[in-house]
């Protein structure tokens, strides 16, 4: 009895200690997205009132570049990328000085037309503020790390309005195949928290409810199914790109300040070119998609490109919100050319590609319901987990730890980071393959 009592007393001391540090991580959170928020949109706006303010691009990318080389090497890329990074190697610490670079340098790219998101950057400036609030109060490094994945939960939640997705995603997003669920309490916590306190504030989140949803069929779930093989393709080619654009950055065997300057330049022709539509957020192709207005076919295409240049050549920024942007052009795109709803399938492909692009099945299929209503929930969830696995062994984010091989025919190391898998084999099964021949033969025979 005594053991019994010292359990529950310990539980519950325990439960009240990570009630409160996540409640605090989601008003520190909550408070600084608002800022970074609202000072995105007034950079967006003093942009858009400068003729042809694409042009500066090339500017814009060296000064990202610049300050993250010489100020905060942890900001480089795409923010949330870099907290699973610190999160898995150095158990959760992130140099203060993060939190500025990263501000200033995502508000200077996507002002100034970089293709990139902002939940990236809200992650990665809410875990540099738990970390500095664990160096703060000494804490050991296991808090720390919670600390700090309740960071990456809030971050997310606070810019998308999506709390218990974004809570979700903060124990997602570090494994694939795997959940911490130790964390689960604190982030919950954290995400609401954050969501009441930015929302106070301020900040107003799109939310959609699909206006009609098709009454469920075989036809309909079918083509569900065969839209989940699509998005999952669209990851593998976006992940895919990706590295290729990152590998030819790499590759550039020239002075860093001339790389940025390269990559702006081509983002200005292909702007030019094509359009500007596929610079900086990309709010208003999104909302059109979703609405069933026609967009263009190759648009998911060009946003991939116009993304991977972006984050490959010093522009700094997330990679959330161009997964939506090119989901909802796919899906879009894949009802119009089926006469299926292109409404429903821009929908249930902005949560796919989230899925089947960041190994995130489960807090994507949530996502669509905060956002969408709980009539797309059954569709949604089955062509997240399908394109989940159609992506195959790879992600946006290298540094997530594989704990699962997504088929039992191929052999995957597991316990690695993505990005130093060495490659993914073919495992034959002679024996279901003989036993299934012998048993062909029998039956012919007869």
């Amino acid at each position: 009895m005594r053991k019994k009592v010292l359990e529950s007393s310990i539980l519950f001391v325990s439960i009240v200690k990570w009630l409160f540090l996540a409640a605090c991580v989601g008003i520190l959170v909550g408070i600084s997205t608002a800022i970074f928020l609202k000072a995105l949109d007034a950079g967006i706006i003093f942009a858009k009132g400068l003729h042809y303010y694409y042009f500066l691009l090339p500017v814009a990318l060296l000064f990202s570049t610049l300050m993250v080389r010489y100020l905060a090497p942890q900001a480089e890329g795409h923010g949330t990328e870099k907290v699973i990074e610190a999160v898995h190697r150095y158990s959760g610490r992130i140099n203060p000085l993060v939190v500025p670079v990263k501000l200033i340098a995502t508000i200077i790219t996507i002002s100034m037309g970089g293709s990139a998101g902002k939940e990236g950057p809200a992650a990665q400036i809410g875990a540099g503020l738990c970390s500095a609030f664990s160096d703060l109060f000494k804490f050991d490094d296991k808090d720390r790390k919670k600390l700090v994945i309740c960071g990456i939960s809030a971050g997310f939640a606070t810019v998308f309005g999506t709390p218990i997705a974004g809570a979700i995603f903060g124990v997602e997003v570090l494994f694939v195949g795997a959940m911490l669920y130790d964390v689960l309490l604190p982030s919950f916590v954290a995400g609401i928290v954050g969501y009441q306190v930015s929302s106070t504030l301020g900040i107003t989140y799109f939310h959609e409810p699909l206006r009609f949803v098709p009454v469920f069929s075989s036809a309909l779930f079918i083509k569900v199914c065969i839209s989940g093989l699509f998005f999952g393709l669209c990851s593998l080619i976006f992940v895919e790109m990706l590295r290729f654009f990152e590998n030819t950055g790499r590759r550039m065997r020239l002075n860093k300040i001339y790389k940025p300057l390269i990559g702006g330049s081509v983002l200005v022709v292909l702007a030019i070119v094509f359009s500007t539509d596929y610079l900086g957020l990309g709010l208003q192709t999104i909302k059109n998609a979703l609405e069933g207005d026609k967009v263009y076919a190759g648009s998911f295409l060009l946003k991939m490109i116009f993304t991977s240049i972006t984050l490959s050549f010093g522009g700094s920024g997330g990679i959330i919100t161009p997964i939506f942007f090119i989901g909802a052009t796919a899906g879009n795109t894949f009802g119009s050319l089926l006469g299926l709803d292109a409404s429903l399938f821009a929908a249930i492909g902005m949560v796919g590609l989230l899925a089947g692009a960041a190994n995130t099945p489960i807090s994507a299929s949530i996502m669509a319901v905060e956002l969408f209503g709980p009539q797309v929930a059954p569709y949604a969830a089955v062509a997240c987990v399908i394109s989940f696995l159609m992506t195959g062994h790879r992600s946006v984010y290298p540094s997530q730890v594989l704990s699962m091989q997504k088929s039992a025919s191929l052999t995957v190391q597991k316990g690695k980071e993505m990005r130093d898998i060495e490659g993914v084999e073919f495992k034959p099964r002679p024996k279901s393959i003989s036993g299934g021949i012998s048993r062909l033969k029998r039956f012919k025979r007869k």
